[in-house]
């Protein structure tokens, strides 16, 4: 590990600090275990446990999960401790996901995990058991630039996990660190094989934060039984039935059972009130476009909100997005809205809309509004870019 690469410019603790790593099972926070240890820290390992369930063999994922930190943590030779949040992941996290499904929303589970349980719940906890640092394995960086904590973009793109850590202020990641978040994904996986680690080559964890994967309408059925009603084109023709609306989200293709010739049907509205699903031929329908957004439970990474008005930054409305160029023109409490300088496709609210300046994360805030689409306003969408 001689050669591991440093951040440019780290929030970095005292030597022989202690420092909890949140620990998964997973590669990524396994190697910012590792490289804590090799920094010299005092490091102890921490799992959560916030999903109570048993998969089809019987068997916890969680009792899993844990077992692999626990082979990890004996190979680095540090200690380790489990933790139980689940009634706290119940009450603020997945209680939450659910009114929002059936209101019409399409929420962000993992943005309001680390919001209520890892950055909150877990670093009290952490610190509460004397530890001066909580860490994880999030590919982003924490940079303390002019007194200031910045909330930086990983050098991984393919990687980078800001959108979900926006939430974060700069009380918080005084606290926090990333390891990894100056390090590409192969290089971590490298780490880990060099370093004899067992989760070296242990399948990236995909799904619902804490609750994984799985066919997500029966899980969601579950919880919100299932309103059958009708899938209509936007002139009222009846083209479909749909197993519940709270099922589906804006743009979505797969899982409407419509074929036919033709493009292919793309959800474009939903109506929770009368139980209809809007449905339209065409990636690039008019129909799934708009230019501008609202969106509330503002929160800025520097706990400030820019000082004047329009601002300039980019955006991005979802995970993987590019970032878009946009102008935030009001800021109301903690509403705003935002004008995108390219038409957006499949603006979903209960979705967040996040903000950059470059690669520093400025922060970001839930959609609640999207601006009548072009279909709505007559207008045609503007040639595809090369």
């Amino acid at each position: 590990m001689n050669d591991l690469p440093l951040p440019p410019s780290s929030h970095t603790p005292a030597p022989g600090a202690t420092v909890v790593v949140g620990m998964s099972g997973g590669v990524d926070s396994s190697v910012a275990a590792l490289v804590l240890k090799h920094q010299g820290y005092r490091v102890i390992g921490m799992f959560m446990k916030n999903w109570e369930e048993t998969d089809d063999s019987g068997v916890c994922q969680a009792a899993r999960d844990y077992d692999d930190v626990a082979r990890v943590c004996e190979r680095l030779e540090i200690p380790y401790y489990g933790v139980e949040f689940v009634r706290e992941y119940w009450d603020n996290v997945f209680t939450r996901f659910l009114e929002e499904y059936r209101a019409g929303f399409t929420p962000n589970p993992d943005i309001l995990c680390n919001r209520e349980i890892k950055f909150n719940a877990f670093l009290e906890k952490a610190l509460s058991l004397g530890a001066d640092f909580l860490a994880t394995g999030h590919y982003c960086q924490n940079w303390r630039v002019g007194g200031h904590h910045q909330l930086v973009k990983g050098v991984d793109p393919g990687k980078d996990q800001t959108y979900f850590l926006h939430t974060l202020d700069e009380s918080i990641l005084s606290k926090v660190l990333f390891p990894i978040g100056h390090i590409e994904k192969p290089r971590v996986r490298e780490l880990a094989r060099e370093a004899g680690l067992p989760t070296h080559s242990k399948k990236d964890s995909t799904g619902i934060c804490f609750i994984g994967e799985r066919n997500f309408r029966p899980f969601l059925a579950k919880y919100i039984p299932g309103k059958p009603g009708e899938m209509r084109t936007l002139d009222g023709e009846v083209v479909g039935r749909h197993t519940g609306s709270a099922y589906y989200t804006l743009g979505q293709r797969k899982g409407l059972g419509l074929g036919g010739e033709g493009e292919p049907w793309f959800v474009v509205g939903k109506d929770p009130a009368r139980n209809v699903l809007w449905v339209a031929r065409g990636e690039r329908h008019p129909a799934l476009y708009a230019d501008w957004l609202e969106a509330a439970e503002t929160s800025w990474v520097s706990k400030a909100a820019p000082g004047s008005l329009p601002f300039r930054c980019r955006a991005k409305i979802r995970y993987r997005q590019p970032d878009q160029d946009c102008t935030i023109t009001r800021i109301e409490g903690d509403r705003l809205r935002v004008e995108f300088d390219q038409p957006q496709r499949a603006i979903a609210p209960g979705q967040s809309v996040v903000f950059y300046n470059g690669d520093v994360c400025l922060g970001g805030a839930v959609i609640r509004l999207a601006g009548p689409s072009y279909f709505e306003q007559g207008r045609e969408l503007p040639p595809r870019e090369a």
